[in-house]
C-alpha cells in the first residue's frame, strides 16, 4: 500500500470483498483463470478505488477497503456488482461471483493498519454473504444516508457472526441490476435449523411420535407414507423439533413439492444449506461433499413432487457421508437400499382406553373452538363430533377443513351434509390469485431456479411451471386440490382403477377388484397403494384394499366426470348380488345355514348398491339385494330402514316405469308387511300383507303364496285378534298340506303355536312342533333360528318341565348365537331367565331379563307375543326378591353384552346336575300359570309333560 493513501478515521465503514468458490472456479478454468482474475480486479480498482475508499489490501481474489462514509461504500459495492454483472466475460461459466461485506465501527489507523475488533467483524460479515450478494452491518445500514437511488436495505434478522458471542443485525443492498433471493447467511447461529413455525397446536399422535422417533434413531433413510392431507408434514416438523439438539450441524427443512424440473432438487436441498453452485461441477457433487464430514437430519417433504430424482439425491447423500440422516415425506416410496418405510395411520376415531376423546375428535374441537372464536361446542354436539370424524375416516386435512365450516354450521348440520364431501368442506375456498413472483417464493427459491438454468443448462421456469409451483403451495387449501395433487400423476389404468372402486363403501379383496374390472389389477393396484390412495391392509386370509373416505368422494366425482359411473356401479350392484348369493353357500356351492354374521360385512356394499339402485339404476335389481337382506334388517333392529328402502324402490319404479315381475312384488310387499309389524306400524303390515297376496296370486306361484298367506296371521296377532290368527293359520296350514307345499306355510306353522301356547293348548302345540322340525331342518334359511326348540322350550315352560325347558332353550340361543339371529337370542335369553326363576335362581333371572332388555332396546324391537308374559314374570321375580335386589340384578344385567349375557345363559346349570332337583319346577313351589292368566287363574295342578 502507497503511504500516500489517507485512511479514515473515527467511524470508518470497512469493505471486503472475495470471489466465491475461487478454488473450483481456478480448477475449472485452469490457465484461463489468471486472465479472468486480473479482469475481476481491474474491474474492482475501477469502481472501488475510483470512489473515496482506500485500499489496503488485495491478495488473491480478495479486496479490504475502508471509507469515510456508509453511503458512499453502497454505492461503490452497488457499482461493483453491477459492472461485474455486465462484463463480458470469456463464458457464462468462466463470471466470478463476488461476495461483499460492510460494517461501520469507530476506528483509528495505526501504521497504515487498522488494529481494531471493527475490522474482524467486517469480515465475518463478508463471510456470510453468498457470491453476488452485498450484506451490510445495523451499524452501517443506520449511516448509509442517503442510499443510492431505486436501492434499499433488506432486513434478515439477527445472526451471531463466527467468532462473535453477540449477534449482529443483516441487511441485504436490493437495488436494479442485483440478484433479489439467496439462501439464509452463512452465519454461526445457536439453533442449526430452518424448520417452519406452526401457527397452530399440534394435536395427539403421542404413539406416531414415539414409533417414528424410534424409526429415525435407527436407521438412516425413513420415508413417512400417507395420503394427502394425513399429516405427514406435521408429524415429521414436529418429531424434528424434538431432536434438533441431536445434530450439530443441523436440522434442515426442504420443500420438493415447487420443484419443477427433476435437475433442481439437488439445487433446493442445497440453497436450504446455504450453498451455491459452483463452476464446472454438479450440484449434486457439491451438496455431497459439504454433507460427508457433518451430523445432520435432512427433512425432504414431498418428495412425490419429483420421485425418481429426489431418490437419486437421497441415495448420493447417504452414500457420502455416514452422520447424514433423512426423514421424507411422500405419497410414494422411494425404492432405495436402506429405506424404511412407515405409513402415517388416519388419527384415531376411536375413544382412549382411559375415556378420553380420540385424536380425531380432540383435533377437531381444537381447531373448531379456534374457528368459533374461542367458544367451544356445546357438549351436545359431541356425539355429531364423534360422527364427523367418522365420516372424514380421522384424515387431518379433512378435519382441519370440516372446522372451518363450523364457523356457519352446527356439527349436526354439517354431520348432515357429508355425503357431498368435497363441496361441503371446499365451500366458500375459491383458487387464490397469482401471488407477485416475490411473494410467491420463500427464501431462496425464484432466484436458485433462474440462477442454476445459466450453470446447468435447464430452462428457466416458464409461467406454465410457475403455476405449478404456485398450485404446490397451495394445494393443501382445498380436498380436491389435495387429492389432485396425486391423481395427476396416475398412468390411465390406475386412474380408472381409483375411479372404479369409488363404487365400494369399504374394504375389498384382490378377487373382488378383479371382478369388477373384469381384468388382472395387480399393476394399477400397485400403483395406488404406492401412492398412497388405496391403503392396503395385510390379514391372515389376505390383503383388502380401501380408499379414506374423502379420496373416495373425489374419485366418485372423477368417475362421473369420465362417464363411466353407469357401468361401474351397475357392475358393483351385480358384485352385490353375487356376494349376497355366495354368502348362503358353501365351499363345495351347497345351500348351508344361513348366518346372518355372514351378511354383516356386506352390509355397507349392500346400501351402496341399494342407494344406486334407487336413485340410478335398476328398482329390480334394488329389490332383490333388499330380499337378500330380508332376515337380517330385523334381527339387527333396522326395520325401519328397510322400510325406507323399499319405500325409495317402490319412487324408482314410478318414476322409470320398469316393470316388475308379479311374484317378486310379492316378495318384496311380504318382507314389507314383517318389516312393518316389527316397527310396530301395524296398520302397515296388514296393508302390505294384503298387496303380497294379491299379487302372489297374480303370480301363480304356490310356494310363494304359501309364504305370503303364511305371513296373514302376524298382523293379526299383533292388533290383539288372536282367534281370527288363529283361523287363518289353520286354513293355510290345510291349504298348503293340500298343495303340497307346507314347507313354505312354516311362519304359519310357527304362528299357530304361539297362539296354542298361549291359550294354553300345549298339547296340541306340542304336537305341531316336533312335526315340523323336519320341515325346519330342511330348509337352510330358517333352520338356523331353531324356532321348533324355541317353542318347545317356552312350552316345556308353561308345563313346568324344567328339563325339557333348559334343553330346548340351550340349543335354540347356541343355534340363534351361532348364526346371527340377535333379536330373536333376546327371547331365547329371557325364556332361560324364566326357566331360572322357576329352578330356585331368582338373581341370575332378574340378570337375564335385564340383558335382554338393554339389548332388545338397542335393536329397538317390539315386544311381539310374549311382551306381557316376560313382564309377568319379572313381576313376580321383583315379589320374591324385593325392590332392591332385583333392580340391582336387572342393572347389572343391562350392563352385559348380548354375548355376555348368552354365556351367562348357557352356564345355566342343567335341572339334573342339581343337589335334590326335582324333575318338575321347585318342591312346595306353586304351578306355573297359562301365560293368558292372570295370578287368580292358576291351575290347581301341573299340566303333564309333553
Amino acid at each position: 500500500m502507497s503511504p500516500r493513501i489517507h485512511l479514515p478515521s473515527g467511524w470508518v465503514t470497512f469493505v471486503f470483498t472475495d470471489i466465491e468458490g475461487s478454488t473450483r472456479l481456478a480448477q475449472l478454468l485452469g490457465p484461463g483463470y489468471r486472465p479472468v482474475l486480473r479482469e475481476h480486479r481491474r474491474l474492482l480498482r475501477h469502481t472501488l478505488g475510483g470512489t473515496d475508499g482506500a485500499e489496503l489490501l488485495t491478495e488473491g481474489d480478495s479486496f479490504f477497503l475502508a471509507f469515510a462514509d456508509a453511503a458512499a461504500a453502497l454505492t461503490a459495492c452497488l457499482t461493483a456488482q453491477r459492472a461485474l454483472a455486465s462484463h463480458d466475460w470469456p463464458t457464462p461459466e468462466a463470471a466470478p461471483r463476488v461476495r461483499m461485506g460492510l460494517h461501520t465501527g469507530y476506528a483509528e489507523p495505526r501504521d497504515g493498519e487498522y488494529a481494531s475488533p471493527e475490522v474482524h467483524r467486517a469480515a465475518r460479515v463478508a463471510a456470510a454473504a453468498h457470491g453476488g450478494q452485498v450484506l451490510c452491518s445495523a451499524a452501517t445500514a443506520r449511516r448509509a444516508d442517503p442510499l443510492p437511488d431505486g436501492a434499499s436495505l433488506l432486513d434478515l434478522g439477527l445472526h451471531r457472526l463466527r467468532g462473535f458471542d453477540d449477534r449482529e443485525r443483516l441487511f441485504q443492498l436490493l437495488a436494479p441490476g442485483l440478484e433479489r433471493q439467496f439462501p439464509r447467511p452463512r452465519t454461526a447461529d445457536a439453533v442449526a435449523h430452518n424448520l417452519p413455525t406452526q401457527v397452530t397446536s399440534f394435536v395427539g399422535r403421542e404413539l406416531e411420535r414415539a414409533e417414528l422417533s424410534g424409526l429415525v434413531e435407527r436407521y438412516r433413510l425413513v420415508t413417512v407414507l400417507g395420503a394427502g392431507g394425513a399429516g405427514k408434514t406435521r408429524l415429521a416438523v414436529e418429531l424434528a423439533c424434538g431432536i434438533v439438539e441431536s445434530y450439530p450441524d443441523g436440522v434442515w427443512f426442504v420443500d420438493i413439492a415447487a420443484v419443477t424440473d427433476p435437475g433442481l432438487v439437488a439445487f433446493e436441498i442445497a440453497a436450504v444449506l446455504g450453498l451455491r453452485p459452483e463452476p464446472g461441477r454438479p450440484m449434486v457433487d457439491t451438496l455431497v461433499e459439504y454433507a460427508a464430514a457433518r451430523r445432520m437430519l435432512v427433512v425432504l417433504d414431498t418428495c412425490d413432487a419429483q420421485p425418481a430424482a429426489s431418490a437419486e439425491v437421497i441415495s448420493r447423500l447417504l452414500a457420502g457421508g455416514r452422520g447424514v440422516r433423512v426423514l421424507a415425506t411422500s405419497r410414494e416410496s422411494f425404492g432405495v437400499p436402506g429405506e424404511v418405510v412407515w405409513r402415517i395411520p388416519p388419527l384415531s376415531v376411536d375413544p382412549r382406553p382411559d375415556g378420553a376423546e380420540s385424536d380425531a375428535v380432540a383435533l377437531l374441537l381444537d381447531r373448531t373452538v379456534a374457528a368459533r372464536g374461542g367458544r367451544p361446542p356445546d357438549p351436545a354436539e359431541q356425539a355429531d363430533l364423534r360422527r364427523v370424524v367418522r365420516r372424514l375416516d380421522g384424515l387431518p386435512l379433512a378435519i382441519e377443513l370440516a372446522a372451518a365450516r363450523l364457523r356457519v354450521l352446527s356439527v349436526g348440520q354439517l354431520a348432515e351434509r357429508l355425503d357431498d364431501m368435497l363441496g361441503t368442506l371446499d365451500a366458500g375456498r375459491k383458487e387464490p390469485d397469482p401471488p407477485p413472483v416475490e411473494a410467491g417464493w420463500s427464501g431462496n427459491q425464484q432466484d436458485t431456479v433462474d440462477l442454476v438454468a445459466a450453470a446447468s443448462g435447464i430452462s428457466p421456469p416458464t409461467p406454465a411451471t410457475r403455476a405449478v409451483q404456485r398450485s404446490a403451495i397451495e394445494r393443501h387449501l382445498t380436498l380436491q386440490a389435495t387429492v389432485t395433487w396425486s391423481y395427476r400423476t396416475l398412468g390411465a389404468r390406475s386412474a380408472r382403477l381409483l375411479r372404479w372402486l369409488a363404487v365400494f363403501a369399504g374394504p375389498v379383496d384382490l378377487p373382488t377388484v378383479q371382478w369388477l374390472l373384469d381384468d388382472d389389477p395387480l399393476d394399477p393396484l400397485s400403483v395406488l397403494v404406492d401412492k398412497s390412495m388405496v391403503l392396503a391392509e395385510p390379514h391372515a386370509s389376505g390383503s383388502t384394499y380401501r380408499m379414506l373416505d374423502p379420496i373416495r368422494a373425489y374419485a366418485a366425482r372423477r368417475l362421473v366426470e369420465a362417464g363411466e359411473e353407469q357401468t361401474a356401479r351397475d357392475r358393483h350392484v351385480a358384485w352385490s348380488r353375487h356376494a349376497l348369493q355366495r354368502a348362503r353357500l358353501g365351499p363345495d356351492g351347497r345351500p348351508v345355514t344361513l348366518s346372518l354374521y355372514a351378511l354383516d360385512p356386506l352390509a355397507g356394499e349392500l346400501r351402496a348398491a341399494l342407494r344406486w339402485s334407487a336413485t340410478g339404476g335398476s328398482a329390480r335389481s334394488g329389490l332383490w339385494l333388499a330380499g337378500g337382506l330380508d332376515q337380517w334388517w330385523r334381527e339387527r333392529g333396522l326395520a325401519r330402514e328397510g322400510r325406507l328402502w323399499l319405500f325409495r324402490l317402490y319412487g324408482r319404479i314410478a318414476e322409470t316405469g320398469e316393470v316388475i315381475p308379479e311374484a317378486e312384488l310379492a316378495a318384496a310387499y311380504h318382507m314389507h308387511s314383517l318389516h312393518a309389524g316389527a316397527d310396530g306400524e301395524f296398520a302397515e303390515e296388514l296393508r302390505y300383507s294384503q298387496r303380497a297376496e294379491a299379487a302372489a296370486r297374480q303370480a301363480g306361484d304356490l310356494g310363494l303364496l304359501a309364504r305370503v298367506l303364511a305371513g296373514r296371521a302376524a298382523p293379526l296377532i299383533d292388533m290383539g285378534q288372536f282367534a281370527e290368527a288363529e283361523r287363518v293359520c289353520r286354513e293355510v296350514i290345510e291349504w298348503a298340506h293340500e298343495q303340497d307345499v307346507v314347507s313354505d306355510a312354516l311362519l304359519a306353522i310357527y304362528n299357530l303355536a304361539e297362539l296354542l301356547w298361549r291359550r294354553g293348548a300345549l298339547d296340541e302345540a306340542a304336537e305341531l312342533l316336533g312335526a315340523a322340525r323336519p320341515v325346519e331342518a330342511a330348509r337352510p334359511a330358517e333352520r338356523g333360528r331353531r324356532s321348533v326348540d324355541m317353542l318347545l322350550g317356552m312350552v316345556a315352560l308353561a308345563r313346568g318341565d324344567l328339563v325339557a325347558a333348559h334343553e330346548h332353550l340351550l340349543v335354540a340361543l347356541r343355534s340363534r348365537m351361532s348364526h346371527g339371529y340377535l333379536g330373536r337370542a333376546c327371547d331365547t335369553v329371557n325364556g332361560i331367565a324364566v326357566r331360572c326363576a322357576l329352578g330356585g335362581d331368582p338373581v341370575t333371572a332378574a340378570r337375564l331379563f335385564g340383558a335382554a332388555q338393554a339389548t332388545r332396546a338397542d335393536l329397538r324391537a317390539t315386544p311381539g307375543l310374549y311382551g306381557q308374559y316376560w313382564l309377568d314374570r319379572q313381576a313376580e321375580l321383583r315379589r320374591v326378591l324385593g325392590d332392591g335386589a332385583f333392580d340391582a340384578a336387572y342393572g347389572e344385567g343391562a350392563e352385559l353384552a348380548l354375548e355376555e349375557a348368552a354365556a351367562l345363559a348357557l352356564g345355566v346349570e342343567h335341572p339334573d346336575l342339581a343337589v335334590d332337583s326335582p324333575r318338575f319346577g321347585v318342591a312346595g313351589a306353586p304351578a306355573p300359570r297359562r301365560p293368558d292368566q292372570t295370578p287368580d287363574q292358576t291351575p290347581a295342578t301341573r299340566p303333564h309333560p309333553a
